[in-house]
C-alpha cells in the first residue's frame, strides 16, 4: 500500500516548533474535502462490491458513512483504549523520541550497524504513517523506504526473496520495508497470486532465511499492525471520498473488503510459523494511529543500545497496544 501519511514540514525536531503548532491547529481546523468535490478524472474505474456484515450493509462508495461503522471504528477488534490520544500529547511525545532515533542513527552510522525494520499488516493500517514518523528527521543519506512494486517479469522468475536481498541495508544503513518478502504469507495466498505449494514453502523458508540475515549482524524489526474491521472501513471510505486520498486505494483494496477472514487466517498462520526466538513477530495495535507510532518507535530505541540514550525519554512500550507473536493476539480475544 502506499504511504498513509504526507510528509509535515521542517528541517529539524527544534526548529520553527511555534510555526508548526500554528500550521497543525490550522490544518485540524481546515474542513475535509467533501464527496462531491472528487474531480471526475479522480472516480474509480469500477464500483466497489457492497459487503454484508452481521452488523450491516457497508457500500464503499456511497459518501455516508454508516453510523454503526463510526461508532464501532475505535474499539473495533477489542482495542483497549476508549479514546485517541489527543494531537498535543502526540507531539508532545513523538519530537524528543524523533530526536533519541537521530542519535540512533549516528551510532549506527559511526558503528557501520545494519538496521531493517520491516512493517506489514492489513491494508489501510498505518504503515506508511508508521514509516514517516520513524524517518522524519532521519538523513536521507543513510535511510531509505522500500516498497517494491509488483514484480517484473524477470523477477517473477527468480529466487521469490532475491529482489528483497537486494534491498538489504549496506553498513551505516537504516532500511524501512513497507511491506515486504512477507506478501507471499498474506496478500498472494489471499488473492490468488501463488499457489498453496508456493506459500507452504514460503512459510518453511522464511526462519532459516531470516536467520541468516541476523546471523550476519543485520538489526531486524517485523511489526505486525493489526486494526479491527470497522477501522478499516473507515479509512476505506476516508480514501474513497476524499480527492487527497483516493490514490491510496487499489483494485486489490477492493478485492480485500469481503476477505476479512481469509486475511486473519493468512495473518494467524504466518505469525505462528514465522515467529521465532531470533526474528519475532511485535505486534501493534493500531487503531489509534498517533500510539501505535509511538511504540513502534520506542520499541526499537528500547531494543538497540547507543551513546547518550535518555531513557527517560525512551521509556518502554505500553504492553496494552504491543506485544510479540500470536500469542498477544490471542490473549486479547
Amino acid at each position: 500500500m502506499a504511504k498513509d501519511s504526507d510528509k509535515r514540514e521542517g528541517k529539524g525536531a527544534g526548529n520553527g516548533n511555534g510555526a508548526k503548532k500554528k500550521a497543525d491547529s490550522a490544518a485540524a481546523s481546515r474542513p475535509e474535502p467533501q464527496s462531491d468535490t472528487l474531480p471526475p478524472q479522480l472516480e474509480p474505474a469500477a464500483d466497489a462490491p457492497a459487503v454484508e456484515t452481521k452488523h450491516g450493509r457497508f457500500d464503499l462508495d456511497d459518501p455516508i458513512l454508516p453510523d454503526w461503522i463510526d461508532k464501532a471504528a475505535f474499539k473495533a477488534g477489542g482495542y483497549p483504549y476508549d479514546k485517541p490520544l489527543k494531537n498535543d500529547a502526540y507531539e508532545a511525545e513523538l519530537i524528543p523520541l524523533q530526536i533519541e532515533l537521530v542519535k540512533l542513527q549516528a551510532h549506527v552510522m559511526a558503528k557501520g550497524l545494519r538496521m531493517a525494520l520491516v512493517f506489514e499488516g492489513r491494508d489501510a493500517a498505518g504503515k506508511g504513517g508508521a514509516i514517516f514518523a520513524f524517518r522524519q528527521y532521519l538523513s536521507p543519506r543513510h535511510a531509505r523506504d522500500v516498497a517494491l512494486p509488483k514484480p517484473t517479469e524477470t523477477e517473477a522468475g527468480q529466487w521469490y526473496f532475491q529482489r528483497y536481498v537486494a534491498e538489504m541495508p549496506t553498513a551505516g544503513e537504516i532500511v524501512t520495508f513497507d511491506r515486504s518478502w512477507y506478501n507471499r504469507a498474506g496478500v498472494e495466498p489471499v488473492m490468488g497470486f501463488c499457489t498453496p505449494a508456493e506459500h507452504k514453502a514460503f512459510l518453511a523458508q522464511v526462519p532459516p532465511f531470516e536467520s541468516l540475515l541476523v546471523d550476519s549482524g543485520l538489526i531486524l524489526f517485523k511489526f505486525w499492525l493489526d486494526i479491527g474491521r470497522e477501522t478499516q472501513m473507515k479509512r476505506f471510505h476516508e480514501r474513497r471520498h476524499n480527492p487527497l486520498k483516493i490514490w491510496k486505494l487499489s483494485p486489490i483494496d477492493y478485492a480485500a473488503l469481503d476477505k476479512w477472514d481469509d486475511y486473519t487466517k493468512a495473518r494467524d498462520t504466518m505469525l505462528d510459523a514465522c515467529h521465532t526466538e531470533g526474528a519475532p513477530w511485535t505486534v501493534v495495535l493500531a487503531n489509534d494511529k498517533r500510539r501505535a507510532r509511538i511504540n513502534v518507535i520506542r520499541q526499537v530505541l528500547s531494543s538497540v543500545d547507543y551513546p547518550g540514550r535518555d531513557t527517560s525519554v525512551v521509556g518502554t512500550p505500553d504492553p496494552r497496544v504491543l506485544g510479540f507473536g500470536p500469542k498477544f493476539l490471542r490473549r486479547r480475544g
